[in-house]
């Protein structure tokens, strides 16, 4: 082992491919168990390792020498072998500042909560407090010192302008996980989280509704991988890398959603762009049918309209989780707020803009199977497909104009 990534499951890990864009030295994911950690570190047999959980505090005894970011901090997240010795840094420091001032929150002046208390979490306190925080307090689920809060009762904080996530909770596989209800909470000015699989946590998701500036890991990620490697190296990587690496990974890793009317040309344009970019495509149509048994037309008849509904959320929620898709939604799935939350823990939504004059009535469709019905839908929806879409492409002419414009968010 060269350089790599230790910690008990890795399988949630994107630290290989980010690395990989970053040097052509080999990066290997060891997943270790708790007794095979100390062996691992005695063996000595790399020349950089990154930590991740639950090892972040676990590895501190069996190193030489700790940096001044892990001590302040309390936890390592990257160690180097320089000569047989080990030392211990923490760049989920350097990330975390990368990411708030991405993310354009202010932590001057800020009352702070963060939630959790393990590694990550001291690396973002000590973060905080040098970016000028006013204060820097801990909700976890069972407080037991001075200065902790109740996770489960945001309320009793007496306020707080910023909140930060430090545990794995809506972390994929357990994606829909929700760690706070931010109803509680008046005048945030910022919500970060350190998860960044899914691209958009529940938490991120909820503050985003509200108008709150917010910003899952990625950013963080990506930030602490480029510190970690210029550590590996010892020699500093160019000025804007962390944003050209970000971009790249954040287009890798969206599903492109695409929305719109029956026969707009979502099929068509979606099948078009998955394989230009290599990528694959999937219709949510054909996934309720498949999960059903039967065509949808038979789907109306038997449990009608809000049967369907119920069975396309069922189908929506088994692709949400799913990486680098090109995905095409029904024409109504976008009228349910559940749809929309589910589609952009990953998904960047697009509007697939026709003329509506260029829209065609189909037998196989029970809404929309006349021309008058399909005009009167479209009278409905436009308004909610201009509302949740993230970018809106006309695909008035040829199909692969309207690719051409969605290739631009394809890495």
């Amino acid at each position: 082992m060269i350089y790599g990534l230790i910690g008990e499951k890795l399988g949630h890990s994107f630290s290989r491919e980010i690395h990989g864009a970053l040097s052509s030295d080999p990066y290997e994911l060891r997943e270790l168990s708790p007794d095979a950690l100390a062996p691992f570190l005695r063996e000595r047999g790399f020349k950089g390792v990154n930590v991740t959980i639950p090892y972040k505090q676990a590895v501190m005894p069996h190193l030489d020498h700790l940096a001044e970011s892990a001590v302040r901090s309390g936890a390592v997240n990257t160690i180097v072998n320089r000569g047989g010795e080990l030392y211990g840094h923490n760049t989920d420091f350097d990330g975390f500042c990368l990411l708030a001032r991405h993310a354009g929150v202010d932590f001057a002046g800020a009352r702070t909560v963060i939630l959790g208390r393990g590694g990550a979490a001291k690396a973002v306190r000590a973060a905080a407090i040098s970016m000028d925080a006013v204060s820097v307090r801990n909700a976890v689920r069972n407080p037991g010192l001075e200065d902790e809060l109740p996770l489960s009762d945001p309320g009793s904080w007496g306020g707080c302008d910023i909140v930060v996530n430090a545990t794995p909770v809506g972390m994929y596989p357990d994606w829909q996980g929700r760690i706070l209800d931010l109803e509680a909470l008046e005048g945030l000015r910022g919500v970060l989280d350190c998860v960044y699989n899914p691209l958009r946590t529940r938490l991120v998701l909820d503050a985003a509704a509200k108008g709150i500036p917010s910003e899952g890991g990625l950013y963080m990620l990506v930030g602490q991988a480029i510190r970690a490697r210029e550590l590996f190296t010892g020699e500093p990587l160019p000025d804007g890398v962390a944003e050209v690496e970000y971009q790249r990974l954040l287009r890798s890793k969206q599903n492109i959603v695409l929305c719109g009317m029956p026969s707009c040309g979502k099929t068509t344009v979606g099948k078009a762009l998955a394989g230009s970019c290599g990528r694959r495509f999937v219709d949510t149509d054909e996934v309720i049918v498949l999960q059903a048994g039967m065509e949808i037309p038979e789907i109306f008849a038997r449990e009608g309209e809000a049967g369907f509904r119920a069975r396309e959320t069922a189908a929506i929620e088994s692709l949400a989780a799913e990486q680098g898709l090109v995905i095409a939604t029904g024409g109504g799935s976008v009228l349910k707020d559940e749809n929309i939350r589910l589609l952009r823990h990953n998904g960047l939504l697009c509007f697939l803009e026709r003329n509506p004059m260029l829209l065609e009535p189909g037998s196989g469709r029970p809404l929309s199977g006349s021309r008058e019905a399909l005009m009167s839908l479209y009278e409905r929806r436009l308004p909610r497909y201009r509302q949740v879409a993230d970018i809106t492409i006309s695909n008035d002419g040829a199909p692969g104009q309207a690719v051409e414009e969605l290739e631009k968010y394809v890495a």
